[in-house]
């Protein structure tokens, strides 16, 4: 088994509530995080320390997106809507009140806007136009994480009622795929980069693999003591790192699907409550993870040399 290293490289502090929201930049270099203090914040990876604020909001934001092509970002600002920003000169150049619910989750597709929200309705918003063009009720229960599958067109959904749905964003939201096993609420959901595998991670504490080739579940590994939040693969798809409410990080091989490191306060000074969200930088290969303790931390991975 591969042993990998960690070690801390940054700690960075200024969000004033739980940090809930992490999205990697159009350029990669740069990363946003949105809390329960309403602001969002842009972090710099070859500058770190000091972060720039890009909004303030009175209410929390649990999601943000980056549109690469119009180089936007668009937050999900909790009972309100959508915030749209220009990062070309960081104004917000418009918003649309699309739902009195929280939203947990916004995927860009192109000129589509994907919302998930507190309710179980996909909102599809037309970028363009800046209008919703279709409302999908999907449960009663609340939207919680989503990821495309880009060349398969498959939109995966993970929802509060249990399940995990996947829609054909070829043919109008089709239903492709209704994936029932876990106990409880899905919170994380992520395509291996080659889109052979859709790893899910819940509330229940269980690490799910399944086939995309038929939706068949493939592995299922009772991975952390508390829910799973969040879920990133390594660009190269080599590992999966998963973040939970244990306040604990793991690094999973996604071959073998076996447990490679544990990353938490005892080991590695990890954070000290939940970790809300982590993504696996496409810039500089570091693990970065955002946590109710208010801070980001940011992690160098590194496998040992073969000789």
């Amino acid at each position: 088994m591969v042993k990998i290293q960690v070690n801390k490289s940054h700690t960075l502090t200024g969000h004033n509530d739980c940090i809930y929201a992490l999205a990697e930049g159009s350029d990669p270099r740069f990363f946003y995080t949105g809390a329960g203090d309403g602001m969002v914040v842009e972090w710099d990876l070859d500058a770190p320390k000091d972060g720039k604020l890009i909004a303030k909001l009175p209410h929390s934001v649990y999601a943000l997106a980056l549109d690469s092509l119009r180089n936007l970002l668009i937050i999900g600002h909790n009972f309100e809507g959508v915030h749209v920003i220009d990062l070309h000169d960081n104004k917000e150049i418009w918003s649309l009140k699309v739902t009195d619910q929280a939203i947990f989750d916004i995927k860009v597709w192109g000129d589509q806007l994907f919302v998930g929200t507190g309710d179980g309705v996909l909102i599809v918003i037309d970028i363009p136009t800046q209008s919703i063009k279709k409302h999908v009720k999907l449960s009663s229960k609340s939207i919680r994480v989503m990821d495309i599958a880009l060349e398969k067109m498959h939109l995966a959904i993970g929802l509060s009622d249990h399940s995990i749905k996947i829609l054909d964003l070829n043919n109008d939201f089709q239903p492709i795929a209704n994936l029932v096993g876990h106990s409880n609420s899905v919170f994380g959901l992520a395509y291996s980069p080659d889109e052979s595998v859709l790893s899910s991670g819940s509330r229940d504490a269980h690490l799910k693999f399944w086939n995309t080739e038929n939706y068949e579940l493939e592995e299922d590994v009772v991975a952390h003591m508390y829910a799973i939040n969040y879920l990133s693969f390594k660009e190269d798809g080599k590992y999966l790192v998963s973040c939970s409410m244990d306040k604990s990080i793991k690094i999973w091989d996604v071959e073998s699907k076996k447990l490679l490191k544990v990353i938490d306060k005892a080991r590695n000074a990890g954070h000290g409550t939940s970790i809300n969200k982590v993504v696996w930088s496409s810039y500089s290969q570091e693990v970065i993870s955002v946590s109710d303790d208010r801070t980001i931390s940011i992690w160098k991975i590194t496998e040992p040399q073969h000789t």
